[in-house]
């Protein structure tokens, strides 16, 4: 096994790298490190939580420990360009960390933050600038950064560069740049714009992959809860109150969506965060920080924001809405199982989703084990929706009290000219049991007057009909208790459970009874 000292990097970047606890390059280190040090421009593909962010910076730290020229003015040494805020911190953290015992300075130029502070840094000249693409070029337009004595560039994550619409504005950067410089450039996916990018701004590189992003880290355990779209939220209290889960990364699709699911989680005892793109940069670091320190165990994110995200021990990830883009799939579940460790993936699919899960199924070569249960918790264990005890006996009262309004339904449709009867147009409408039969105690003692009896004679037959209502809404009201109490039992006692998987495993039984083949009609509707 290859250790740092056999890669040629100078004795300061080793002393950081072993103060960091590390001995062993992961494989793209190992590979990207040497090729960097040789000088040549390089083309690499690698999926996130691979040791990439060293991969680059512990070379670039290597050149500057050997080198030691002060940057002019307004210039920089070596410039690295990240999609978003997020990703150029923790860029930043990784300079400082790595470059702890070399006499180094950079600069971090993002939007979302003053452009006072960083035009005064920019003005003294540094030797790392850590950008991205927009606030760069605004500081390049207005003269307070210039790039033509810019030795090395390295472009991070340049598919998401590419789905943010950056491209124009990389090609503008590097075009201000010296031909004579050393290009990285990184990404998770290679789609052919960044080929063509790589075609037009590299000198014959040597090209890198590990680990195809196509091909989910093994040591995460996928799964999809197939569940109708009003039901995620309260599925999604029920995964998380697992015992087992310590820190989670829940994904939706849009920044109204990353609230809603946060405050749902807030209001159900969970504490969370959200990160999106419209919260402030202040907003975003304050989140990213009580995720880190454990002050909330869910953070709520969308894909563009959490491409910053590197934290360890993440052990759930959970797609809320599956991705429209399969790639980013990949992308989410990678944030758990870091450094070696295992971790979950689940996925909340409903029915308009069904399309997008066989996209990722196929992009990822195989097929998801999927369960088709609506659970809750109850007494810290995750069991169907319906309930077996009490809850059967409410539904025997409910289906008591249906049984009667339909016995008197049969009775008056054998009355000529009681077809097109109010009740009846109620009961075409979906009207509730409890509605109906009200409903048919008024109409059937209104119909059994005209018919020839009295009056007091049908009003002596309504409280029958309602009778059977009241019963049929007491039976429906004692089932949302039961519901209820499932709720409750979650927020107090709902942490007791023996862990995630094992919870997906009893959930699939108990729904084997009251849903019986929801699991199998997911699979053949393929």
């Amino acid at each position: 096994m290859t250790l740092f000292n056999e890669l040629g990097l100078a004795e300061p970047i080793l002393r950081a790298v072993a103060a960091e606890g590390y001995t062993n390059p992961t494989p793209i280190q190992e590979q990207v490190i040497p090729t960097m040090l040789a000088g040549r421009d390089l083309l690499g593909t690698a999926q996130t939580g691979t040791g990439k962010t060293a991969s680059f910076v512990l070379p670039l730290l290597d050149k500057l420990s050997r080198t030691m020229v002060p940057a002019a003015p307004r210039t920089c040494h070596a410039l690295i360009v990240v999609p978003t805020r997020e990703l150029a911190q923790q860029v930043a953290d990784s300079v400082r960390n790595y470059g702890r015992f070399v006499n180094m300075s950079s600069a971090v130029v993002i939007g979302g933050a003053r452009p006072g502070p960083q035009v005064k840094a920019l003005s003294r000249g540094v030797d790392f600038i850590i950008a991205t693409p927009g606030r760069l070029l605004d500081h390049m337009q207005t003269g307070a950064v210039r790039l033509d004595q810019t030795d090395v560039v390295v472009l991070d994550e340049a598919d998401q560069m590419l789905d943010l619409g950056f491209m124009p504005a990389i090609r503008k950067i590097l075009a201000k740049m010296p031909r004579e410089r050393q290009t990285v450039l990184l990404s998770a996916t290679m789609p052919p714009a960044i080929r063509k990018l790589a075609g037009d701004f590299l000198r014959q590189p040597a090209e890198i992959s590990v680990a195809p992003v196509s091909r989910p880290i093994e040591q995460i355990a996928q799964s999809v809860i197939n569940v109708a779209s009003a039901g995620k939220r309260d599925m999604l209290v029920d995964i998380l109150g697992a015992a087992d889960m310590e820190r989670a990364i829940v994904f939706t699709r849009t920044k109204r969506g990353a609230d809603k699911v946060s405050q749902h989680l807030d209001k159900a005892g969970l504490r969370s965060a959200a990160i999106h793109g419209n919260k402030s940069q202040n907003q975003r670091e304050k989140a990213l920080g009580a995720f880190r320190n454990g002050r909330v165990a869910v953070l709520v994110a969308t894909d563009i924001a959490a491409r910053g995200i590197d934290i360890d021990d993440v052990s759930h990830v959970v797609n809320f809405e599956l991705p429209n883009v399969p790639e980013a799939y990949v992308h989410r579940i990678g944030r758990t199982a870091r450094a070696g460790k295992s971790g979950i993936a689940i996925s909340l699919c409903d029915h308009s989703e069904r399309g997008l899960l066989r996209d990722i199924e196929k992009l990822i070569g195989k097929r998801i084990d999927a369960h088709g249960a609506t659970p809750r918790r109850e007494g810290g264990e995750v069991v169907a929706m319906r309930a077996e005890a009490v809850g059967e006996a409410d539904e025997a009262q409910a289906q008591n009290g249906r049984q009667q309004a339909g016995e008197r339904r049969d009775e008056r449709s054998r009355q000529p000219g009681k077809r097109n009867s109010p009740s009846c147009n109620r009961r075409r409408s979906g009207k509730p049991a409890a509605f109906e039969a009200r409903s048919e105690g008024r109409s059937e003692g209104r119909s059994e007057g005209r018919n020839g009896e009295t009056q007091k004679e049908g009003r002596n037959r309504r409280p029958e009909g309602a009778e059977a209502g009241r019963s049929a809404k007491r039976a429906d009201a004692g089932a949302s208790k039961n519901r209820k109490g499932g709720r409750d039992g979650r927020r107090d006692g709902g942490r007791g459970n023996e862990g995630a998987q094992a919870g997906l495993e009893r959930m699939l039984r108990k729904s084997g009874k009251s849903n019986a083949g929801a699991g199998d009609k997911r699979v053949a509707a393929y």
